[in-house]
């Protein structure tokens, strides 16, 4: 995995049908003013790399570059206005979310033999 920046940035992550439920409230709603879909748990990256580790079972090194001069160190969405006018927040845990992804890439490494890196300077475990 690559890291860009020390990894003490934190990220929040959303699954993408706890989006698409919110959308779907949103457009079906009569609330019609801006709010914020995402979610509100924090990581920093470098934990949130040594826990995919740890779950993949993966021997590969975390690898980092140098951080972008444009990449904020926080983002962390607030949903409170999401929750108060759509009655919506996001209910598909962190864990069951990542369990899916190293089942699908398990898949993908099977099937292709290689998942092609992408990013610049980003690194490619050596196999």
């Amino acid at each position: 995995m690559t890291i860009y920046g020390g990894g003490t940035h934190a990220r929040s992550f959303q699954y993408v049908n706890d989006l698409v439920n919110g959308l779907h409230k949103l457009m079906n709603g009569n609330y019609d003013l801006p709010v914020s879909f995402g979610n509100p748990e924090e990581y920093f990256v470098k934990d949130f790399a040594q826990y995919i580790q740890k779950l993949a079972e993966s021997k590969n090194e975390i690898v980092f570059l140098p951080k972008s001069h444009d990449d904020s160190s926080q983002r962390r969405p607030d949903i409170a206005t999401t929750k108060r006018e759509l009655g919506w927040q996001p209910v598909v845990p962190v864990e069951q979310r990542l369990e899916k992804r190293i089942l699908y890439f398990q898949h993908i490494l099977k099937e292709a033999g290689e998942i092609i890196v992408t990013g610049p300077g980003g690194a490619k475990p050596e196999a």
